[in-house]
Parts: C-alpha cells; structure tokens; sequence
C-alpha cells in the first residue's frame, strides 16, 4: 500500500486553504448603519465626522463606533434595535443629499482580509436583504415631455409658416395664441398629425392643448418598463445574487437585493441620476443663447444646447477597432433614436459630434458642515468626434485615446438611463421569507442528520468509521470555504443540497468499506484488502457522482431562484465528497496502517 508523497503535499495544501478561507464564517457581523452621499462626491473630513457623532448624541444610543471607509461612514452598534433607532434617527437628521442604509459590517480579521478571505453570503431566506419601493414621477415625466412637445410644435408651426403671438407651456397644457386665423386648418392638420393631443378653444384664437388619456397612459407605461429593464442590468452590475426586480402596480418598481452587504452602495447604483446626452459642436455664427461652453481636454469647447438623443436611446454597445488599429465605440440605437439621429447629422457631415455624461453631484465635503451640503447637476464631455457621413441606427465612436476610455464609454452607454425620475417610497430589510421557525428546522435538520451519519458510521465501522467522520466533517468545510471564495449564496434550499451531500460523501466511502470487507472475506491481507478496496470502488463512486453532477448543472442552468440555489451547493458538495472520500480517506488511512508490517487484523 502505497500513498505518493505529492497527493500528501496536494491534500494538505487544498485542506489548509480550505479551512483559512472558511474561518471568516466563525466571526459574525455587526449590525450597523451606512451614510454615503447620493452621488459622487469627496471623502468625509473629520469635522464633518465630528459634527455627526455630536447628532447621534440626541439618539440616545450607547457604544457607537464610527468608522470613515473614504467615500463612506460606517457605525457599528450593538444590537439590530439600536440600527433600526440609529437609522430612523439619521435619516431625520440629513437632507436628501446623503444616504442611509441598513449594513452588516464584517468582522474578519485582517489577516484574513489580506488573504481577501470573506465569508460566505446568506439568502433572503436565511439573512434577509432590503427591500427597495421605487415609483416613477410621473408629474415631471409629463412636465419634460410637454415641454419636449411644445418645442416640436413650434418648430413645426414655423416651417408651416403659421404665425403665432406666443406658446406657454402651465401645469399639464400647452397654450397657443394663433395670430392668423386663415391657416387655422393647417394649424389643425399638425396637431393632428402628432396623434397625442386633445385641442380645445380657450377665447378668440388661444387654443389649449393637453395630452390625451391614452397618450399620457402610453408614456407612463413606457417609462416604467424602460426603468424595469434599466434598473435590473444596474442590478447586475453589483453581482447580486438571485435579485428581485419587479413590477408592482401602476407606476412602480419593487428591488429585493437578498444577502447584501453594501446597502448604501446599492440605493446609490440603483437611484442614480447619471444620462447621456449627444449634441453637435456649435457653429462659429451660432447665437450665443443656444450655445453651451464645457472643457474637454484642456480646451473650452462649444456645444449647441439642443440635444440630439439622450441614452435612454442606446440599445448596445461594444468596443472595436477601426482600420488603423485605434479604439472605437459600436453603437446601436432604437428605431426612433435612429431616425432622430440621421435628421440631425445628414447636414452636418465634418462636424464634430459631443456624447457628454450628466451625472448629480454633491458639493465638497472637505471643510463643509451638514447643513450646508448641496448638490448640483454635473456634465463634462466623454467623447467628440468627427460625422464622417449620415448616421442611423448604427455607427461608430472614434477618436478615443485608449481602449480602456472606449470600455468606459461602452459601459456608460449600455448601462442606459432612467427614462423618467424614480423617488424611493419605501425602503427596509427584508426578515427571513420563510420564518425563524423554518430556519430553525432546517438548521436542526442538518445538525441531526450529520449526527445520525457519525454515530451509525462509527457503529457500523468502527475505526474507519471514525476516518469517515472526520472527511465528512472537512467535506462541510470545503463546500463552506469555496461558497466563500465563489461569493455564492446560502439559502434554505441550499443548506438541503448539503444534507443531501453528506449522504452521498458517507455513500462514497460506505463503498469503499463494503470492498475493503468483502477482499479481506477473500482472505487478502488488509494492506492488499485496503489498496483494492479503494481501487476496485473508484470507478463506481466517479460514475455516481458524475451522474449526480449532471443531473445538478442541468437543474442550475433551467432553474431559477431556490433551485439554482439547491444546484450550487450539490454540484460544490460532490467535488469535495468525492475529493475528501478518494483522497483524504486513502492518505489517513495510510498514515495508519500503510507504514506497519505483519497487520494481521484492522478495525472495520
């Protein structure tokens, strides 16, 4: 019997990375609270720091700890109570311009933490999450598209040559003064064409103009199914397991984000108000009130104010290289964004062309107060190229300096934007959806089948019986550390693909002791009873657990939520069954007996 010393050395080095990176499960979190400002912004300066903890005074909540992570404060505190006090308290307390979340700060020591040793993310239904309640704003929905739609109409007046003493635009109505009253069925005939607006006569020749019920139920649908989708790829991005983003109602917008750390963070990504806005460089004749100034690479540059598209217009975008080697942006647009786009560029080939990136900023931090935060709209030039023909749905971005700045834009084009404001209605943690009770069960379940496999394992094995409940006890390690390493998350369901691996783990090696018994029957020695009874078994525990691991990606790869959930940890489970039942087993076992001579009778 023979056990190589490099399957020693691997066995250990697997073992030993397996429990390090386990160990951050053992030290629980904290409950604590999180304040970042609501969009980019400086780091937090101690004054500001300090006039905080001199707020949080009036709570009446002992042992705060703070902590200041750059752009963010952390407070620790003692219980879930004080959280939910302290947070109440905070959001009381700051302006809209700051954000306060529900947080779970880890523990892990840092000598872990430099090995980016974490632990391992729980489920909604065993830790719960938060729970986002987003409604569209409809009023400055309708606001922005009527004033779009007045500044239509009055472009389609002029070139129809009908003369107008004024167009207002108050509350929900647009109001025209028609000057000549000759050209009234040509007046007619646009409003008409535009399909969305009911016309009424005020007095005389002021007419009164309103969306109908129709239109105004088609805008608001398109918004909120627009924001379904723009908010589950910003979902996405924060690598959330299992989220949930649904529609509720009307107008809004349910996000369930289950085991998350970094609540502040998400509310932030999820809310915010970034877009994209594409206009032509002003001409050198161009009036100066429809003409914007931004920097762009050390230069002032002059921009019309008219925006050709916004983002929420961009359906992909990829980056590419052009025929001389240098980075570009692919870029395709919607149906309508396509047709905006070519009336706008197929006059003005050799122009250069702005994408610019709106973004709601905070005013410094650094020497500034609570009260005196404020926030202000941000827009800086990504890209400006050259129109080198008429665009449509399709086209190219050049003249960036690098493919790292072309990936940016790429990504800043297909995140999209929000096709109309959002509010948060409601925000909280979300309890274990199915009940203390259940958690407990489950737990218990798992506890007492383990404990039924040992004791009947010793019983039925003895001595190898003992070897078994030591893999099997390192196979639950495993499976926990590379959960960890995987950032996958535990639920309910999968704490059952546990259970379910430890029966296969004992099953692996009930095989190979059943062999080990039925050789040492045929009156082998024990060392060549040992050596065929794990040769003789292997081929049947692969082709078992190969079965097995099939059977769980499939189900990994058509299910959804708690079935993917069941399938990560059975497809973990069975490589470290199979690995602490072949190999781990095998080296204790020589380590036992491999090294004595004249073994006439083992413990099995």
């Amino acid at each position: 019997m023979r056990f190589q010393a490099w399957k020693t050395l691997f066995v250990l080095l697997v073992l030993t990375i397996g429990i390090i990176f386990s160990l951050p499960n053992i030290f629980p979190p904290d409950p604590s609270v999180q304040i970042t400002t609501s969009s980019a912004g400086d780091g937090f300066s101690e004054k500001f720091i300090e006039d905080l903890k001199n707020k949080t005074r009036n709570a009446d909540i002992n042992d705060l700890f703070f902590e200041n992570n750059d752009k963010s404060i952390l407070i620790r505190t003692k219980s879930y109570q004080d959280q939910i006090k302290l947070k109440d308290f905070l959001q009381k307390e700051l302006n809209e311009n700051f954000v306060v979340a529900l947080n779970l700060a880890a523990n892990t020591p840092n000598w872990l933490k430099s090995l980016n040793a974490k632990p391992m993310k729980l489920g909604l239904d065993l830790r719960g999450g938060v729970n986002f309640l987003m409604e569209v704003d409809t009023d400055l929905l309708m606001k922005t598209k009527l004033e779009s739609t007045s500044s239509v109409l009055r472009n389609s007046l002029r070139e129809a040559r009908i003369k107008i003493n004024s167009i207002n635009v108050d509350k929900n109505n647009i109001f025209i003064d028609l000057s000549d009253e000759e050209k009234k069925e040509d007046f007619n005939r646009i409003i008409s064409d535009l399909g969305i607006l009911d016309v009424s006569l005020v007095q005389n020749s002021e007419y009164e103009l309103s969306f109908s019920d129709q239109e105004i139920e088609n805008t608001v649908e398109y918004a909120v199914l627009q924001n379904l989708t723009t908010l589950r790829n910003r979902v996405n991005e924060l690598g959330v397991s299992e989220p949930i983003v649904q529609r509720e109602g009307e107008k809004r917008i349910s996000v369930q984000l289950p085991g998350i750390q970094d609540t502040a963070e998400a509310k932030k990504i999820i809310g915010k108000t970034a877009n994209l806005e594409f206009r032509l460089e002003a001409k050198n004749n161009s009036l100066a009130s429809r003409v914007e100034t931004f920097p762009y690479r050390g230069l002032k540059t002059k921009l019309e104010k008219k925006i050709i598209i916004s983002g929420d217009r961009v359906s992909d975008a990829s980056v590419g290289f052009d025929e001389n080697g240098f980075p570009q942006v692919n870029i395709s647009l919607d149906s309508d964004g396509g047709a905006q786009m070519h009336r706008a560029t197929r006059n003005n080939v050799g122009t250069r062309m702005a994408v610019l990136f709106v973004e709601k900023k905070i005013s410094s931090l650094n020497e500034s107060e609570l009260s005196s935060i404020k926030n202000f709209y941000d827009k800086k030039i990504i890209s400006l190229a050259t129109i080198q023909s008429a665009l449509a749905n399709q086209f190219r971005i050049t003249g960036l300096d690098s493919p790292a700045e072309a990936s940016e834009l790429a990504l800043l084009l297909r995140a999209g934007a929000l096709a109309a404001p959002m509010n948060f209605v409601e925000e909280g943690t979300i309890g274990p959806s199915l009940g203390a009770d259940n958690i407990r069960l489950g737990i218990n379940s798992l506890i007492l089948g383990l404990s039924l496999v040992l004791i009947f394992m010793v019983f039925y094995y003895k001595g190898f019986g003992f070897i078994a409940n030591l893999a099997v006890i390192l196979n639950l390690v495993l499976i926990v550390s590379i959960m960890s390493i995987l950032s996958a998350t535990l639920t309910l369901p999968g704490i059952a693909g546990i259970v379910l691996t430890i029966g296969m783990a004992v099953d692996a090696n009930v095989l190979i002791f059943s062999r080990i018994r039925e050789e040492l029957q045929r009156n082998l020695k024990p060392l060549e009873a040992i050596t065929s009874g794990y040769d003789r078994a292997f081929v049947t525990i692969v082709d078992a657990n190969l079965t097995t691991l099939i059977v769980a990606l499939i189900l990994y790869i058509v299910g959804t939520g708690p079935i993917q959930g069941f399938a990560i940890t059975l497809s973990v489970g069975i490589l470290t069954s199979m690995f602490t039942a072949i190999l781990f087993t095998r080296m204790l076992v020589y380590f036992v007996y491999g090294r004595r001579r004249n073994i006439e009778k083992i413990w099995i």
